[in-house]
Parts: C-alpha cells; structure tokens; sequence
C-alpha cells in the first residue's frame, strides 16, 4: 500500500526513549547507535567536512511517543494543537 494513500486506519504505539545527537552545523539528529564515525555523515557526504560537534537532545515527553501504521510502515508523532 502506498503512503500517501493510506488512512492509518491500524496504528500501534511505541516509546522511542533515550537520546539524540543533532549536529551543530547542518542539524542532522541521528541516536548515538546510528553515528558510524565520530564526525556528521550529512556534513562529509554534502561537503567533505568531518563536523564532530554535536548537542546532546533529551527525548522525553511527548516527544518519545510515536505512532506506526502497520498497513504502510509510516511512523506518525503526536504534535500539540
């Protein structure tokens, strides 16, 4: 089934806790398990640059509380209204 098309009708909840790095230069936000290397993977592919500073973003809240459509596999965040 295709994305856009889907009505995410059967949704499951998850908890995504723990942390985020976000880079200082191009704002990639990545968990620490994903960073391969010690620099930003955004950074060296767009420009060559191995940018290594990163901001450590807690994930609590609502932040940590996502949505997967089993039908299509799209991951949905809660946002206020």
């Amino acid at each position: 089934m295709d994305m856009q098309d889907c009505r995410h009708t059967h949704l499951i909840v998850f908890k995504d806790a723990g942390k985020r790095l976000r880079c200082r230069y191009c704002h990639l936000t990545l968990k620490p398990d994903e960073l391969v290397h010690d620099y930003c993977p955004e950074c060296f592919e767009n420009g060559g640059q191995k940018h290594d500073a990163f901001d450590e973003i807690p994930m609590t809240g609502r932040d940590a509380t996502h949505y997967r459509c089993e039908d299509c596999g799209s991951v949905l965040t809660p946002f206020n209204v």
